[in-house]
């Protein structure tokens, strides 16, 4: 197997997921390969489940397409500084291991990245977190990064 072409990785603006922009965008600078970087968002009427779920600092990241837009300009500026030259951005609504997943097998990237955030809580453990749920539906390599 050659360089990896596309290398994909989502985030939803929090600085664990920006530590695995910084390394996709690392691989994908040593590789010449398109750096795709992808966040998914709630629409803005759904902000309650995602106070919930992140905490009411962090879910105004990943609610409404303005805050991902915003992610998604401050990931490229991250990729870039770390010498990524090919970077396309994606915001797309719904859930994260859905979209993310659907986004790589559209766009065919042959290695995802992603945050190791939420693998080693219990909650993770039992309702399945995001990494553990784009690691067994990417038709593509994994990488999951240590970013906690």
């Amino acid at each position: 197997m050659g360089a990896y072409q596309t290398v994909a990785v989502g985030t939803d603006g929090s600085e664990s997921s920006y530590r695995a922009v910084d390394r996709a965008a690392t691989i994908a600078a040593d590789s010449g390969a398109l750096l795709l970087i992808i966040c998914a968002y709630k629409p803005a009427r759904s902000t309650g489940e995602a106070q919930q779920a992140l905490g009411e600092d962090a879910a105004f990241h990943v609610v409404g397409s303005t805050p991902a837009e915003e992610t998604l300009r401050d990931a490229r500026e991250r990729a870039a500084a770390k010498g990524s030259v090919e970077i396309d951005t994606v915001a797309v609504e719904g859930d994260p291991i859905e979209r993310v997943t659907e986004v790589v097998t559209d766009r065919k990237a042959d290695l995802v990245v992603v945050g190791n955030r939420g693998l080693n809580s219990l909650a993770g453990r039992l309702l399945g977190s995001v990494p553990q749920g784009i690691s067994r539906r990417a038709g593509s390599d994994v990488l999951i990064v240590h970013t906690t």
